[in-house]
Protein backbone atom coordinates (compact mmCIF):
# COMPACT_ATOMS: atom_id res chain seq x y z
CA UNK A 1 0.00 0.00 0.00
CA UNK A 2 2.94 2.52 0.93
CA UNK A 3 4.42 1.68 -2.67
CA UNK A 4 1.33 2.57 -4.58
CA UNK A 5 1.13 5.50 -2.13
CA UNK A 6 4.74 6.75 -3.15
CA UNK A 7 4.18 5.99 -6.99
CA UNK A 8 0.71 8.30 -6.88
CA UNK A 9 3.13 11.35 -4.99
CA UNK A 10 5.64 10.73 -7.42
CA UNK A 11 3.43 11.13 -10.67
CA UNK A 12 1.83 13.66 -8.83
CA UNK A 13 4.71 15.63 -8.45
CA UNK A 14 6.07 15.36 -12.27
CA UNK A 15 2.98 16.38 -13.46
CA UNK A 16 3.41 19.77 -11.79
CA UNK A 17 7.02 20.27 -11.99
CA UNK A 18 6.60 19.75 -15.90
CA UNK A 19 3.49 20.80 -17.78
CA UNK A 20 1.92 19.37 -20.82
CA UNK A 21 4.06 20.58 -24.02
CA UNK A 22 1.41 22.76 -24.96
CA UNK A 23 1.34 24.66 -21.95
CA UNK A 24 5.29 24.96 -21.74
CA UNK A 25 5.02 26.62 -25.45
CA UNK A 26 2.85 29.08 -24.26
CA UNK A 27 5.60 30.80 -21.97
CA UNK A 28 7.16 33.87 -23.71
CA UNK A 29 11.38 33.40 -23.44
CA UNK A 30 12.76 34.82 -20.54
CA UNK A 31 16.37 33.15 -20.50
CA UNK A 32 18.63 36.50 -20.75
CA UNK A 33 20.20 38.77 -18.12
CA UNK A 34 22.07 41.61 -18.70
CA UNK A 35 24.54 44.01 -16.02
CA UNK A 36 22.80 47.32 -16.59
CA UNK A 37 20.82 48.67 -14.18
CA UNK A 38 17.92 49.53 -17.20
CA UNK A 39 17.35 47.84 -20.51
CA UNK A 40 15.16 46.72 -22.82
CA UNK A 41 14.75 45.01 -26.50
CA UNK A 42 11.59 46.12 -28.60
CA UNK A 43 10.31 44.96 -31.81
CA UNK A 44 10.42 48.58 -34.13
CA UNK A 45 7.65 46.95 -36.00
CA UNK A 46 5.43 46.38 -33.46
CA UNK A 47 6.51 47.98 -30.20
CA UNK A 48 6.65 44.55 -28.76
CA UNK A 49 9.07 44.12 -25.66
CA UNK A 50 10.83 41.29 -26.08
CA UNK A 51 12.72 41.81 -23.17
CA UNK A 52 12.99 44.10 -19.97
CA UNK A 53 14.83 45.32 -17.28
CA UNK A 54 13.52 48.26 -14.73
CA UNK A 55 11.55 49.24 -17.90
CA UNK A 56 9.98 52.18 -16.62
CA UNK A 57 12.68 53.63 -13.99
CA UNK A 58 13.82 56.57 -14.35
CA UNK A 59 17.51 57.20 -15.27
CA UNK A 60 19.64 60.20 -16.62
CA UNK A 61 20.25 59.69 -20.34
CA UNK A 62 23.40 61.53 -21.05
CA UNK A 63 23.40 62.03 -24.68
CA UNK A 64 21.17 59.36 -25.81
CA UNK A 65 19.39 62.60 -25.55
CA UNK A 66 19.79 63.95 -29.01
CA UNK A 67 17.71 61.10 -31.14
CA UNK A 68 14.89 63.09 -29.70
CA UNK A 69 16.49 66.61 -30.31
CA UNK A 70 17.44 65.23 -33.96
CA UNK A 71 14.13 64.18 -34.61
CA UNK A 72 12.43 67.46 -33.54
CA UNK A 73 14.72 69.53 -35.50
CA UNK A 74 14.16 66.99 -38.49
CA UNK A 75 9.99 67.12 -38.28
CA UNK A 76 10.32 71.08 -38.21
CA UNK A 77 13.43 72.31 -39.97
CA UNK A 78 14.25 72.49 -43.93
CA UNK A 79 18.23 70.74 -43.89
CA UNK A 80 19.47 73.47 -45.94
CA UNK A 81 18.28 76.36 -43.48
CA UNK A 82 20.96 78.43 -41.74
CA UNK A 83 22.21 78.03 -38.36
CA UNK A 84 24.19 80.75 -36.73
CA UNK A 85 25.71 79.83 -33.60
CA UNK A 86 25.36 82.30 -30.71
CA UNK A 87 27.57 82.73 -27.38
CA UNK A 88 25.22 80.72 -25.10
CA UNK A 89 25.01 77.77 -27.89
CA UNK A 90 29.12 77.59 -27.74
CA UNK A 91 29.62 78.17 -24.43
CA UNK A 92 27.22 76.95 -22.33
CA UNK A 93 28.54 72.95 -22.13
CA UNK A 94 30.28 71.50 -19.35
CA UNK A 95 34.17 71.78 -19.59
CA UNK A 96 35.34 69.05 -21.93
CA UNK A 97 32.19 67.96 -23.15
CA UNK A 98 32.02 66.46 -26.55
CA UNK A 99 32.24 69.38 -29.28
CA UNK A 100 33.18 69.23 -33.00
CA UNK A 101 35.42 72.42 -32.71
CA UNK A 102 32.34 75.47 -33.64
CA UNK A 103 32.81 79.02 -32.42
CA UNK A 104 30.79 81.98 -31.52
CA UNK A 105 29.45 83.41 -34.86
CA UNK A 106 29.89 79.89 -37.23
CA UNK A 107 27.04 79.59 -39.94
CA UNK A 108 26.17 75.97 -40.61
CA UNK A 109 23.13 74.58 -42.41
CA UNK A 110 20.70 72.28 -40.39
CA UNK A 111 22.35 69.10 -42.32
CA UNK A 112 25.72 70.07 -40.90
CA UNK A 113 24.49 70.61 -37.21
CA UNK A 114 22.90 67.25 -37.55
CA UNK A 115 25.61 65.41 -38.45
CA UNK A 116 27.62 67.36 -35.99
CA UNK A 117 25.05 66.53 -33.46
CA UNK A 118 24.20 62.29 -34.33
CA UNK A 119 27.95 61.22 -35.32
CA UNK A 120 30.04 63.44 -33.03
CA UNK A 121 27.52 64.30 -29.95
CA UNK A 122 28.51 67.63 -30.21
CA UNK A 123 26.53 69.60 -27.20
CA UNK A 124 26.76 73.54 -28.80
CA UNK A 125 25.30 71.65 -32.02
CA UNK A 126 22.76 70.56 -29.71
CA UNK A 127 22.61 74.36 -28.45
CA UNK A 128 22.65 75.88 -31.37
CA UNK A 129 19.73 73.79 -33.31
CA UNK A 130 17.19 74.01 -30.29
CA UNK A 131 17.97 78.03 -30.00
CA UNK A 132 17.06 78.08 -34.04
CA UNK A 133 14.29 75.78 -33.84
CA UNK A 134 12.30 77.73 -30.55
CA UNK A 135 14.32 80.64 -29.79
CA UNK A 136 16.14 79.12 -26.25
CA UNK A 137 17.06 76.07 -25.36
CA UNK A 138 14.31 76.39 -22.25
CA UNK A 139 11.54 76.68 -24.89
CA UNK A 140 13.32 73.58 -26.81
CA UNK A 141 12.72 71.59 -23.77
CA UNK A 142 8.69 72.20 -24.01
CA UNK A 143 8.78 71.15 -27.40
CA UNK A 144 10.96 67.94 -26.29
CA UNK A 145 8.57 67.12 -23.54
CA UNK A 146 5.38 67.85 -25.51
CA UNK A 147 6.95 65.28 -28.24
CA UNK A 148 7.55 62.64 -25.91
CA UNK A 149 4.53 63.06 -24.22
CA UNK A 150 2.71 62.33 -27.87
CA UNK A 151 4.92 59.28 -28.43
CA UNK A 152 3.73 57.43 -25.29
CA UNK A 153 6.65 58.70 -22.87
CA UNK A 154 5.25 58.62 -19.15
CA UNK A 155 8.25 58.39 -17.33
CA UNK A 156 10.57 61.38 -18.67
CA UNK A 157 11.00 64.82 -18.33
CA UNK A 158 14.12 66.90 -20.65
CA UNK A 159 15.29 70.07 -19.59
CA UNK A 160 18.25 70.08 -22.54
CA UNK A 161 18.57 69.26 -25.94
CA UNK A 162 22.19 67.61 -25.00
CA UNK A 163 21.60 65.43 -22.28
CA UNK A 164 24.31 67.43 -20.12
CA UNK A 165 23.56 66.34 -16.22
CA UNK A 166 21.05 67.96 -15.23
CA UNK A 167 18.76 66.60 -12.12
CA UNK A 168 15.40 67.33 -13.85
CA UNK A 169 16.64 65.79 -16.93
CA UNK A 170 16.11 61.83 -16.80
CA UNK A 171 14.01 59.16 -19.09
CA UNK A 172 13.26 55.61 -18.55
CA UNK A 173 14.33 52.57 -20.29
CA UNK A 174 10.74 52.25 -22.20
CA UNK A 175 10.62 56.02 -22.84
CA UNK A 176 13.88 55.20 -24.67
CA UNK A 177 12.85 52.56 -26.96
CA UNK A 178 9.47 54.35 -28.11
CA UNK A 179 11.76 57.80 -28.77
CA UNK A 180 14.39 55.42 -30.55
CA UNK A 181 11.26 53.96 -32.36
CA UNK A 182 10.42 56.95 -33.67
CA UNK A 183 13.48 57.76 -35.00
CA UNK A 184 14.15 54.67 -37.04
CA UNK A 185 10.95 55.43 -38.94
CA UNK A 186 12.57 58.80 -40.08
CA UNK A 187 13.93 58.45 -43.25
CA UNK A 188 16.22 61.52 -43.24
CA UNK A 189 17.29 60.16 -39.33
CA UNK A 190 18.62 57.15 -40.18
CA UNK A 191 20.19 58.53 -43.32
CA UNK A 192 22.28 60.69 -40.91
CA UNK A 193 22.57 57.96 -37.83
CA UNK A 194 23.71 55.23 -40.05
CA UNK A 195 26.65 57.56 -41.95
CA UNK A 196 30.25 56.08 -40.96
CA UNK A 197 31.85 59.71 -41.78
CA UNK A 198 30.95 63.22 -42.99
CA UNK A 199 32.63 66.05 -43.68
CA UNK A 200 32.05 69.36 -41.77
CA UNK A 201 32.89 73.19 -44.23
CA UNK A 202 35.44 75.90 -43.32
CA UNK A 203 34.79 77.29 -39.70
CA UNK A 204 36.75 79.44 -37.58
CA UNK A 205 38.92 76.91 -35.57
CA UNK A 206 38.95 74.52 -38.42
CA UNK A 207 40.08 76.30 -41.72
CA UNK A 208 40.17 72.75 -43.64
CA UNK A 209 37.17 71.62 -42.55
CA UNK A 210 36.42 68.47 -40.09
CA UNK A 211 35.88 64.74 -40.56
CA UNK A 212 34.11 63.55 -38.29
CA UNK A 213 33.12 59.71 -37.86
CA UNK A 214 29.87 58.06 -35.49
CA UNK A 215 30.53 56.90 -31.81
CA UNK A 216 28.54 53.89 -32.12
CA UNK A 217 31.50 51.11 -32.51
CA UNK A 218 28.69 48.38 -33.40
CA UNK A 219 28.65 49.57 -36.56
CA UNK A 220 31.71 50.46 -37.50
CA UNK A 221 33.41 46.71 -39.29
CA UNK A 222 37.22 47.46 -37.76
CA UNK A 223 36.19 47.62 -34.53
CA UNK A 224 35.91 44.52 -32.48
CA UNK A 225 32.37 45.50 -30.51
CA UNK A 226 30.97 45.62 -34.99
CA UNK A 227 27.32 43.83 -35.01
CA UNK A 228 26.12 42.27 -37.35
CA UNK A 229 22.83 44.13 -39.13
CA UNK A 230 23.14 47.14 -37.05
CA UNK A 231 22.25 50.34 -38.17
CA UNK A 232 22.79 53.16 -36.30
CA UNK A 233 21.97 54.28 -32.75
CA UNK A 234 23.31 56.69 -30.19
CA UNK A 235 26.07 56.49 -27.36
CA UNK A 236 26.29 58.42 -24.08
CA UNK A 237 28.31 59.14 -20.84
CA UNK A 238 28.28 61.33 -18.06
CA UNK A 239 29.18 61.16 -14.10
CA UNK A 240 26.08 60.84 -13.14
CA UNK A 241 24.53 59.16 -16.29
CA UNK A 242 27.35 55.86 -16.63
CA UNK A 243 27.21 54.36 -19.81
CA UNK A 244 24.24 55.05 -22.02
CA UNK A 245 23.51 53.08 -25.45
CA UNK A 246 21.05 52.93 -27.95
CA UNK A 247 20.77 50.82 -30.53
CA UNK A 248 18.47 49.92 -34.03
CA UNK A 249 19.12 46.21 -35.98
CA UNK A 250 18.13 44.51 -38.54
CA UNK A 251 18.24 40.87 -39.44
CA UNK A 252 15.81 38.33 -41.14
CA UNK A 253 12.84 41.16 -41.82
CA UNK A 254 12.97 41.63 -38.22
CA UNK A 255 14.39 45.15 -36.75
CA UNK A 256 14.76 45.66 -33.23
CA UNK A 257 15.75 48.87 -30.60
CA UNK A 258 17.86 48.04 -27.85
CA UNK A 259 18.07 50.52 -24.76
CA UNK A 260 20.84 50.21 -22.29
CA UNK A 261 20.62 52.75 -19.12
CA UNK A 262 23.57 53.35 -16.30
CA UNK A 263 25.57 50.20 -17.45
CA UNK A 264 28.81 49.42 -16.36
CA UNK A 265 31.11 49.52 -19.41
CA UNK A 266 29.28 46.38 -20.45
CA UNK A 267 27.01 48.46 -22.64
CA UNK A 268 27.47 46.85 -25.87
CA UNK A 269 28.11 43.37 -24.03
CA UNK A 270 24.48 44.20 -22.72
CA UNK A 271 23.31 45.29 -25.69
CA UNK A 272 24.05 42.06 -28.05
CA UNK A 273 23.06 40.22 -25.40
CA UNK A 274 19.43 41.44 -25.76
CA UNK A 275 20.05 41.60 -29.89
CA UNK A 276 20.85 37.99 -30.08
CA UNK A 277 18.09 36.92 -27.77
CA UNK A 278 15.39 38.69 -29.98
CA UNK A 279 16.39 37.55 -33.19
CA UNK A 280 17.17 34.10 -32.01
CA UNK A 281 13.82 33.90 -30.17
CA UNK A 282 11.07 36.07 -31.74
CA UNK A 283 9.41 36.52 -35.42
CA UNK A 284 7.80 39.84 -37.01
CA UNK A 285 4.87 37.93 -38.60
CA UNK A 286 2.12 40.16 -40.73
CA UNK A 287 -1.48 39.97 -38.49
CA UNK A 288 -2.70 39.46 -41.70
CA UNK A 289 -1.06 36.29 -43.01
CA UNK A 290 -2.18 35.19 -39.45
CA UNK A 291 -5.31 36.25 -38.75
CA UNK A 292 -6.61 34.99 -41.92
CA UNK A 293 -10.63 34.87 -40.84
CA UNK A 294 -10.86 37.81 -38.66
CA UNK A 295 -11.74 35.55 -35.78
CA UNK A 296 -11.97 38.60 -33.43
CA UNK A 297 -14.99 39.80 -35.81
CA UNK A 298 -16.56 36.42 -35.94
CA UNK A 299 -17.78 37.12 -31.80
CA UNK A 300 -18.63 40.70 -32.08
CA UNK A 301 -21.85 41.90 -34.00
CA UNK A 302 -21.15 45.48 -34.41
CA UNK A 303 -20.44 45.53 -38.13
CA UNK A 304 -24.00 46.02 -39.79
CA UNK A 305 -25.60 44.26 -36.33
CA UNK A 306 -24.48 41.23 -37.96
CA UNK A 307 -21.47 39.16 -37.38
CA UNK A 308 -19.22 39.16 -40.34
CA UNK A 309 -17.18 36.17 -40.72
CA UNK A 310 -14.16 37.34 -42.90
CA UNK A 311 -15.89 39.80 -44.79
CA UNK A 312 -15.36 40.18 -48.68
CA UNK A 313 -14.94 43.51 -48.47
CA UNK A 314 -12.94 44.47 -45.86
CA UNK A 315 -9.15 43.18 -45.09
CA UNK A 316 -6.46 43.30 -42.37
CA UNK A 317 -3.90 46.21 -43.55
CA UNK A 318 -1.03 44.06 -45.25
CA UNK A 319 1.50 45.99 -43.50
CA UNK A 320 0.82 45.64 -39.72
CA UNK A 321 2.81 43.26 -37.94
CA UNK A 322 2.64 41.03 -34.74
CA UNK A 323 5.66 39.56 -33.10
CA UNK A 324 5.75 36.07 -32.11
CA UNK A 325 8.02 33.29 -30.38
CA UNK A 326 9.66 30.69 -32.61
CA UNK A 327 8.25 28.25 -31.17
CA UNK A 328 4.31 29.32 -30.53
CA UNK A 329 1.81 27.67 -30.16
CA UNK A 330 -0.61 30.53 -31.70
CA UNK A 331 -3.46 29.30 -29.74
CA UNK A 332 -2.03 31.22 -27.21
CA UNK A 333 -2.43 34.54 -29.23
CA UNK A 334 -5.77 36.76 -28.45
CA UNK A 335 -7.36 39.59 -30.35
CA UNK A 336 -9.65 42.17 -29.05
CA UNK A 337 -11.34 44.50 -31.38
CA UNK A 338 -11.69 48.37 -30.33
CA UNK A 339 -13.22 50.83 -32.01
CA UNK A 340 -11.91 54.09 -30.65
CA UNK A 341 -10.20 55.08 -33.89
CA UNK A 342 -9.13 58.92 -34.79
CA UNK A 343 -8.35 60.81 -37.66
CA UNK A 344 -4.44 59.53 -37.32
CA UNK A 345 -6.29 55.87 -38.31
CA UNK A 346 -5.85 54.57 -42.03
CA UNK A 347 -8.44 56.24 -44.12
CA UNK A 348 -11.27 53.24 -44.28
CA UNK A 349 -10.43 51.61 -41.34
CA UNK A 350 -13.46 49.94 -39.38
CA UNK A 351 -11.57 48.57 -36.31
CA UNK A 352 -8.74 48.30 -34.66
CA UNK A 353 -7.66 44.62 -33.85
CA UNK A 354 -5.24 44.14 -30.76
CA UNK A 355 -3.07 40.96 -30.44
CA UNK A 356 -2.26 39.62 -27.14
CA UNK A 357 -0.15 36.64 -26.19
CA UNK A 358 -1.31 36.09 -22.68
CA UNK A 359 -1.20 39.66 -21.40
CA UNK A 360 1.39 40.93 -23.24
CA UNK A 361 0.47 42.96 -26.53
CA UNK A 362 1.99 41.73 -29.54
CA UNK A 363 1.05 43.94 -32.49
CA UNK A 364 -2.26 45.41 -33.77
CA UNK A 365 -4.02 45.97 -37.54
CA UNK A 366 -6.53 47.68 -39.03
CA UNK A 367 -9.91 46.31 -40.22
CA UNK A 368 -10.24 48.51 -43.60
CA UNK A 369 -12.87 48.85 -46.39
CA UNK A 370 -10.85 47.57 -49.66
CA UNK A 371 -10.68 50.42 -52.09
CA UNK A 372 -13.66 49.49 -55.01
CA UNK A 373 -14.44 51.89 -57.63
CA UNK A 374 -18.34 51.96 -58.47
CA UNK A 375 -17.20 49.91 -61.45
CA UNK A 376 -15.80 47.40 -59.59
CA UNK A 377 -18.61 47.10 -57.36
CA UNK A 378 -21.55 45.26 -59.31
CA UNK A 379 -24.24 45.13 -57.37
CA UNK A 380 -27.19 42.30 -57.93
CA UNK A 381 -31.08 43.41 -58.66
CA UNK A 382 -31.99 42.95 -55.28
CA UNK A 383 -29.51 43.92 -52.66
CA UNK A 384 -29.21 42.32 -49.34
CA UNK A 385 -30.81 44.32 -46.30
CA UNK A 386 -29.67 43.78 -43.07
CA UNK A 387 -31.53 43.08 -40.31
CA UNK A 388 -31.54 44.98 -37.10
CA UNK A 389 -29.17 44.03 -34.40
CA UNK A 390 -30.37 41.57 -31.78
CA UNK A 391 -33.80 41.14 -34.30
CA UNK A 392 -34.34 37.21 -34.90
CA UNK A 393 -33.47 35.55 -38.33
CA UNK A 394 -36.50 36.95 -40.74
CA UNK A 395 -38.29 34.85 -43.67
CA UNK A 396 -37.70 35.78 -46.96
CA UNK A 397 -40.36 36.64 -49.54
CA UNK A 398 -40.62 36.56 -53.28
CA UNK A 399 -41.30 39.73 -55.65
CA UNK A 400 -45.20 39.49 -54.99
CA UNK A 401 -44.89 39.49 -51.51
CA UNK A 402 -45.22 35.69 -50.59
CA UNK A 403 -42.95 33.96 -48.41
CA UNK A 404 -40.48 31.75 -49.03
CA UNK A 405 -39.06 28.86 -47.48
CA UNK A 406 -35.14 28.27 -47.10
CA UNK A 407 -34.73 26.07 -49.97
CA UNK A 408 -37.41 27.94 -52.36
CA UNK A 409 -34.89 31.04 -51.73
CA UNK A 410 -32.34 29.12 -52.54
CA UNK A 411 -33.36 28.00 -55.97
CA UNK A 412 -34.90 31.77 -56.29
CA UNK A 413 -31.34 32.80 -56.22
CA UNK A 414 -29.51 30.30 -58.13
CA UNK A 415 -31.94 30.65 -61.16
CA UNK A 416 -32.25 34.26 -61.41
CA UNK A 417 -28.59 35.11 -60.83
CA UNK A 418 -29.50 37.23 -57.87
CA UNK A 419 -29.33 37.66 -54.12
CA UNK A 420 -33.05 37.51 -53.16
CA UNK A 421 -33.40 40.55 -50.74
CA UNK A 422 -34.31 39.72 -46.61
CA UNK A 423 -37.74 41.25 -45.44
CA UNK A 424 -38.80 42.00 -42.39
CA UNK A 425 -41.89 39.84 -41.48
CA UNK A 426 -44.71 41.86 -39.35
CA UNK A 427 -45.32 40.23 -36.10
CA UNK A 428 -48.31 38.37 -35.86
CA UNK A 429 -51.46 39.78 -34.21
CA UNK A 430 -53.38 38.03 -32.23
CA UNK A 431 -56.87 38.95 -32.24
CA UNK A 432 -60.06 36.79 -31.50
CA UNK A 433 -63.10 36.88 -32.91
CA UNK A 434 -66.24 38.68 -31.36
CA UNK A 435 -68.05 36.88 -29.06
CA UNK A 436 -65.66 34.21 -28.17
CA UNK A 437 -65.37 32.78 -25.22
CA UNK A 438 -62.31 34.73 -24.61
CA UNK A 439 -63.94 38.30 -24.97
CA UNK A 440 -66.79 37.17 -23.83
CA UNK A 441 -67.66 38.84 -20.01
CA UNK A 442 -67.47 36.59 -16.71
CA UNK A 443 -70.80 37.61 -14.80
CA UNK A 444 -70.27 37.37 -11.44
CA UNK A 445 -73.20 37.36 -8.81
CA UNK A 446 -73.91 35.93 -5.05
CA UNK A 447 -74.61 32.95 -5.59
CA UNK A 448 -71.12 32.16 -7.74
CA UNK A 449 -69.29 33.68 -5.02
CA UNK A 450 -70.73 31.21 -2.38
CA UNK A 451 -69.54 28.44 -4.45
CA UNK A 452 -66.11 29.79 -5.08
CA UNK A 453 -65.71 29.92 -1.59
CA UNK A 454 -66.89 26.33 -0.79
CA UNK A 455 -64.63 25.28 -3.85
CA UNK A 456 -61.56 26.65 -1.34
CA UNK A 457 -62.46 25.33 2.14
CA UNK A 458 -62.43 22.32 0.29
CA UNK A 459 -59.16 21.97 -0.26
CA UNK A 460 -56.42 21.08 1.82
CA UNK A 461 -53.81 23.13 3.04
CA UNK A 462 -51.09 20.91 1.43
CA UNK A 463 -52.32 22.10 -1.59
CA UNK A 464 -52.67 25.48 -0.76
CA UNK A 465 -48.91 25.51 0.01
CA UNK A 466 -47.85 23.74 -2.58
CA UNK A 467 -49.84 26.45 -5.22
CA UNK A 468 -48.08 29.22 -3.29
CA UNK A 469 -44.45 27.34 -3.70
CA UNK A 470 -45.59 27.43 -7.35
CA UNK A 471 -46.53 31.46 -7.10
CA UNK A 472 -43.31 32.26 -5.42
CA UNK A 473 -41.50 30.26 -8.54
CA UNK A 474 -43.06 31.99 -11.15
CA UNK A 475 -42.81 34.96 -9.69
CA UNK A 476 -39.01 34.29 -10.15
CA UNK A 477 -38.84 33.07 -13.51
CA UNK A 478 -41.13 36.30 -14.95
CA UNK A 479 -38.43 38.84 -12.53
CA UNK A 480 -35.86 36.22 -14.15
CA UNK A 481 -37.62 37.21 -17.64
CA UNK A 482 -38.11 40.83 -16.92
CA UNK A 483 -34.24 41.03 -15.98
CA UNK A 484 -33.18 38.95 -19.26
CA UNK A 485 -35.32 41.24 -21.70
CA UNK A 486 -33.86 44.27 -20.09
CA UNK A 487 -30.35 43.45 -20.37
CA UNK A 488 -30.76 42.49 -23.91
CA UNK A 489 -32.94 45.62 -24.71
CA UNK A 490 -29.79 47.57 -23.25
CA UNK A 491 -27.18 44.98 -25.32
CA UNK A 492 -29.60 45.97 -28.82
CA UNK A 493 -28.95 49.66 -27.41
CA UNK A 494 -25.40 49.56 -27.56
CA UNK A 495 -25.02 47.25 -30.51
CA UNK A 496 -27.17 50.03 -32.32
CA UNK A 497 -24.69 52.72 -31.40
CA UNK A 498 -21.90 50.28 -32.63
CA UNK A 499 -23.59 49.61 -35.89
CA UNK A 500 -24.62 53.60 -36.43
CA UNK A 501 -20.62 54.61 -35.42
CA UNK A 502 -19.50 51.82 -38.31
CA UNK A 503 -22.14 53.12 -40.69
CA UNK A 504 -20.38 56.76 -40.22
CA UNK A 505 -16.92 54.97 -41.00
CA UNK A 506 -18.48 53.91 -43.83
CA UNK A 507 -19.75 56.68 -44.97
CA UNK A 508 -16.12 58.38 -44.50
CA UNK A 509 -14.52 55.54 -46.72
CA UNK A 510 -16.72 56.10 -49.33
CA UNK A 511 -18.64 52.81 -49.19
CA UNK A 512 -22.56 52.78 -49.44
CA UNK A 513 -24.69 50.54 -46.88
CA UNK A 514 -25.80 48.76 -50.32
CA UNK A 515 -22.22 48.01 -50.84
CA UNK A 516 -21.29 46.85 -47.70
CA UNK A 517 -24.25 44.65 -47.08
CA UNK A 518 -23.09 43.16 -50.55
CA UNK A 519 -19.80 42.62 -49.34
CA UNK A 520 -21.15 40.72 -46.25
CA UNK A 521 -23.14 38.45 -48.36
CA UNK A 522 -20.43 37.46 -50.80
CA UNK A 523 -17.98 36.80 -48.33
CA UNK A 524 -20.02 34.40 -46.38
CA UNK A 525 -20.36 32.65 -49.64
CA UNK A 526 -16.99 32.22 -49.34
CA UNK A 527 -16.54 31.50 -45.58
CA UNK A 528 -18.58 28.58 -46.25
CA UNK A 529 -16.84 26.87 -49.42
CA UNK A 530 -13.73 27.31 -47.25
CA UNK A 531 -14.91 26.18 -43.86
CA UNK A 532 -16.17 22.89 -45.85
CA UNK A 533 -13.06 22.36 -47.56
CA UNK A 534 -11.45 21.95 -43.94
CA UNK A 535 -13.57 19.60 -42.90
CA UNK A 536 -13.15 17.37 -46.15
CA UNK A 537 -9.21 17.72 -44.92
CA UNK A 538 -7.83 14.21 -43.48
Amino acid sequence: MKRILTIILCAALITGLFPAGANAASLWPDNISIQAEGGIVIDADTGTVLFGKNIHTAYYPASITKILTALIVIERCSLDEMVTFSHNAVYNVEEDSKSAGLDEGDVLTVRDCLYALLLQSANEAANALAEHVAGSVEAFAELMNARAASLGCQNSHFSNPSGLNDPNHYTSAYDMALIGQAALKNDTFMEIDSTLYYDLPVTKRNREGLRIYPGHKMIKKNMPEYYSGALGGKTGYTSLAGNTLVTFARRDGMTLVAVVLNGHASHYIDTKTMLNFGFKNFLTVSAADFDTDFTSVENDMTIGGLSPTGLSGLELDPNMKMTVPKDADFSSVTSQLAYDLTDSDPAGSIARVLYYWNDRKIGYSYLTVKAMSPDQVMLPAAVVSLAESGSQEQTPESADGTELSSSQDSETAGAEGRLVPLTAVSQTENSSEPGTADNAGDSSDGSFADTVLKIMSSVPVTVWLILAGCFVAGAGIAAGILFRRRRQKMEDEARMARRQRRLERLQEAGISTEQFEFMVQQKRSVAAKKNSRRKELP
